[in-house]
């Protein structure tokens, strides 16, 4: 995952398993800080803003965020939390996901992305959590 400058700042591995996708977001180089991190629809990061990315993937239509009531969306990850020497990781089990196939797949014809946007997620407000810009972003392949 790269910075609007092309600079690494995290990586990102996700894996289909049984129980659906495993998500694993490390940082490698973030100032320190609370980040939330999101799936999104389109595999296409193109800086500084990273809106070619698309939306949070979202195919059950729900609202974003585990804290609301009508949430969440599938792409809707835990905070990524970042020490002072730049180093945070974060795993997480999204359970009716699959990399493709079935019936929520990630990667379709436009492929998907992560972010790592410039604030924490507060979990509950639709559409983004209010988790502000998108400060880095990895296609997923």
């Amino acid at each position: 995952m790269a910075d609007a400058s092309g600079r690494t700042v995290a990586a990102a591995n996700i894996r289909q398993s049984g129980g659906g996708l495993l998500v694993h977001v490390e940082s490698r180089g973030l100032n320190a800080g609370t980040y939330g991190t999101h799936l999104h629809t389109v595999g296409l990061c193109e800086p500084p803003g990273f809106t070619s990315a698309g939306s949070h993937w979202n195919p059950t239509a729900h609202q974003h965020g585990r804290d609301n009531p009508q949430g969440p969306h599938l792409g809707d990850l835990p905070n990524l939390v970042v020490d002072a020497s730049g180093r945070g990781s974060v795993d997480f089990t999204i359970p009716s996901g699959a990399l493709t196939g079935g019936a929520n797949p990630l990667l379709d014809a436009d492929g998907a992305a992560i972010v790592v946007h410039a604030s924490p997620d507060d979990y509950r407000t639709d559409p983004s959590g209010n988790s502000g810009a998108r400060m880095a972003c990895g296609v997923l392949r």
